[in-house]
């Protein structure tokens, strides 16, 4: 089923506390000025549901990247409202951001980002070490099962398959229990069986574990992992679809026409 995302502020009036992970209202980002401006984010309002796998997709240059970085509060826009749960972002001052993007967030990148000279163990224990905190032993057992890596957490990343690395990635992710994932092309660096491999994960982490994930994509098939899938061009929410198939999504990506350069 297809229809009509929110483009203004009232698309989110109803229901917000408890069932929305995250949400933007009518935000703007722009790069650059006179010849060289680009207008990345334009007047952006959507919302994210809480227990949900959400992809969002577009053209190059469509926005996605910097929408879910604006969300995720690694990046600021120059106009509007951006809530993580019931935060806004805007009225925290930088050492606050931190420590909520640190406590409340999880992030699996294209270029999995770990540490080189940390164990597979340490990597995903990382955010959890510096945050001061002990693990919950339970929960990071039943994450590290559920990603397969038992056998492996000794072995530093340049022991490790590009597919286990990024696997180690999001379990670093859900091991400190956030309230949202944000994933960036996680299988932008995988072969195609790894790549499921890590979709699936993100699949079960929301189905099992009660999870929030919100991932950036190029590909029909990685969106069809979702519940739901966000459509962006020139920086605008144009369309949303529930229950995506990959030949669905695809056939809606043919609509697009391509943009000029532009952030993604």
């Amino acid at each position: 089923m297809t229809r009509t995302a929110p483009t203004s502020a009232e698309g989110l009036d109803q229901p917000q506390a408890g069932v929305l992970a995250a949400h933007v209202r009518q935000i703007a980002k722009v790069y650059g000025t006179g010849d060289a401006k680009v207008v990345a984010l334009d007047d952006v309002t959507v919302g994210i549901p809480r227990g949900q796998f959400t992809a969002v997709m577009g053209p190059s240059g469509s926005g996605k990247s910097t929408l879910m970085h604006c969300m995720a509060g690694l990046d600021s826009v120059d106009a509007g409202q951006v809530f993580l749960g019931d935060v806004e972002l805007s009225r925290l001052d930088d050492k606050r951001l931190t420590r909520l993007r640190r406590d409340k967030v999880g992030f699996v990148f294209q270029a999995f980002n770990l540490v080189p000279t940390l164990t597979a163990l340490e990597n995903i224990t990382l955010p959890i070490d510096i945050a001061g905190r002990k693990p919950d032993r339970e929960w990071l057992d039943h994450v590290i099962d559920s990603v397969g890596l038992r056998r492996r957490l000794k072995h530093r990343p340049n022991e490790l398959s590009g597919g286990q690395q990024q696997r180690v990635a999001c379990a670093r992710a859900l091991a400190s229990r956030p309230e949202i994932i944000f994933a960036d092309e996680p299988t932008g660096n995988l072969d195609s069986r790894s790549g499921a491999e890590v979709l699936s994960f993100l699949r079960n982490s929301v189905q099992e574990m009660r999870q929030t994930v919100v991932m950036v994509t190029h590909d029909p098939a990685a969106a069809a992992y979702s519940d739901l899938v966000l459509f962006l061009t020139d920086g605008r929410i144009v369309d949303q679809m529930s229950d995506p198939t990959a030949e669905k999504v695809l056939e809606r990506m043919k609509g697009f026409e391509l943009p000029g350069v532009a952030a993604s």
